[in-house]
């Protein structure tokens, strides 16, 4: 299998989506490295369901403060103009649609957008956080994974196999193998990885 692009460099293809003035939430995992690749002349507002919006990139040694952590426990920074809320305030704000943008991670995405990406039947999962508040209410919502799971099967599929988080809601996908438009019931490759020439597909 074709390695394609790191971890760094999928995270840096996502930023290419974000404008001027957005709110975005990040997701768990690969998505958390989008922030720190953020240009400082795009002005945006990263928002996380536990009650903060102004994350910043992730602190350096010096900068650790355990109490100031993202929905996935993760310590974090804050941005200039941060504020500090309830996480009803905080859901109020993602179901009132003032988040421009989720980037999260998946456990399948289906050829018609449908996402799959909080737990596996028979294994004990947390629960399903706010991916499905965010899922339904954020303007566009960007998937960053791998393309492949551990087994090597492809995790863009027909039709997702996995409980779904929300249907027909994700409009791009980017995986270490490329960049992946959802148009008309396809994945239509927008970007190949270096390397990679065929990369599995639905």
């Amino acid at each position: 299998m074709e390695s394609g692009w790191s971890r760094e460099e999928m995270a840096k293809k996502a930023v290419e989506d974000i404008k001027d003035g957005y709110s975005i939430n990040l997701g768990i995992g690969i998505p958390t490295l989008v922030a720190d690749y953020i240009p400082k002349n795009i002005k945006v507002m990263l928002q996380s369901e536990n009650g903060l919006l102004g994350m910043g990139p992730f602190p350096t040694k010096e900068q650790v403060d355990a109490d100031l952590i993202n929905a996935g426990k993760q310590t974090i920074t804050e941005s200039l103009g941060a504020s500090y809320f309830s996480s009803a305030e905080s859901f109020a704000m993602i179901r009132g649609q003032h988040i421009d943008l989720t980037i999260l991670g998946a456990m399948e995405v289906s050829a018609n957008g449908d996402l799959a990406s909080w737990m596996v039947p028979g294994k004990l999962v947390k629960g399903m956080g706010g991916a499905m508040d965010l899922v339904a209410s954020a303007k566009k919502v960007i998937v960053l994974m791998q393309h492949t799971d551990k087994k090597g099967n492809c995790k863009l599929v027909k039709e997702c196999s996995l409980p779904l988080t929300g249907p027909k809601c994700v409009s791009k996908v980017i995986t270490n193998l490329g960049v992946f438009e959802i148009h008309g019931g396809e994945f239509v490759p927008l970007e190949l990885a270096p390397g990679v020439s065929n990369p599995p597909l639905p």
